[in-house]
């Protein structure tokens, strides 16, 4: 297993890059083209971590990591929650007047409506932020611009004309650290966890609800809880869910037990500190 590796999706100067050097300044961040891509990296030891992001407070969130999480064979480790900032960024020497459209990904052109109206911007969609600053320094335009994290900026040797421009400040996105590293340290015993679980509930009438009663009754607070078709069924019968707390504290423990014995299946994906941001927004 190469330890000095994270992997993440998408090109190099995406927010999921900005990600990794926030939270691993010293390892070597490697671009992977899919999701699928970031958890074969990690899965087969060719990266010690992955930076995956998993929902974002304006788009809610990231459907397909969530149907990748139970198959992974991968450990939550932990979790950073990332401020999201858009740059308009061209070639050197290109002036705002110049500039007759603008590319990113649809979410990034989406969340700057504001500044490309006012600019009267035609809008050209691309599959990542970082993408559409890379092709505009490889075949640069001065009527063409791009909406980026300020990393690719730097990258791509491209200037920000304007900083910022994201139409609400409070974008966050919630990143997961992830390994493939079973024996991987558990978070000191002060700390405030989280962890994460799936379940999939019997086909009984109530199931769902007697499977939860345990947390309400033993005082465990749920923080997330999520359903997903399985195997193209139309049924919500397999769910996601997070709660604040360590599967070995005796709340947590009891009901983790009412909740298998209603659930056919039952899977702990992670135990990891919960994040600062955490108790900012409480």
């Amino acid at each position: 297993m190469n330890r000095n590796r994270i992997a993440f999706q998408g090109e190099l100067g995406a927010n999921s890059h900005e990600a990794c050097q926030a939270a691993f300044p010293d390892m070597d961040p490697v671009p992977c083209a899919t999701f699928e891509d970031a958890f074969e990296a990690v899965r087969s030891g060719d990266c010690h971590l992955g930076m995956i992001p998993v929902e974002n407070s304006i788009a809610g969130r990231v459907a397909d990591v969530h149907h990748l999480l139970p198959s992974s064979g991968l450990r939550i480790i932990g979790e950073l929650f990332k401020p999201i900032h858009f740059q308009l960024m061209a070639n050197p020497g290109v002036r705002i007047e110049d500039l007759k459209s603008v590319a990113s990904m649809p979410f990034a052109l989406a969340q700057c409506r504001g500044v490309i109206t006012r600019l009267g911007l035609a809008r050209e969609s691309v599959s990542d932020t970082a993408l559409a600053a890379r092709q505009l320094s490889e075949r640069p335009d001065p009527t063409r611009a791009a909406i980026a994290p300020a990393l690719a900026a730097r990258l791509y040797g491209l200037d920000i004309l304007l900083p910022d421009i994201e139409d609400t400040h409070n974008n966050t996105t919630r990143f997961l650290v992830m390994t493939a590293d079973q024996e991987a340290p558990t978070p000191p015993g002060d700390a405030r966890c989280v962890t994460s679980f799936v379940f999939r509930v019997r086909n009984l009438p109530a199931a769902l609800y007697k499977a939860l009663g345990g947390f309400a009754t033993n005082g465990v607070n749920m923080t997330k809880l999520e359903s997903y078709m399985e195997n193209a069924a139309f049924t919500a019968t397999f769910f996601y869910s997070e709660i604040d707390g360590r599967p070995e504290d005796a709340p947590v423990a009891r009901a983790f037990e009412e909740l298998q014995f209603f659930s056919e299946r039952f899977e702990i994906l992670g135990v990891y500190p919960a994040a600062p941001y955490r108790a900012q927004v409480v």
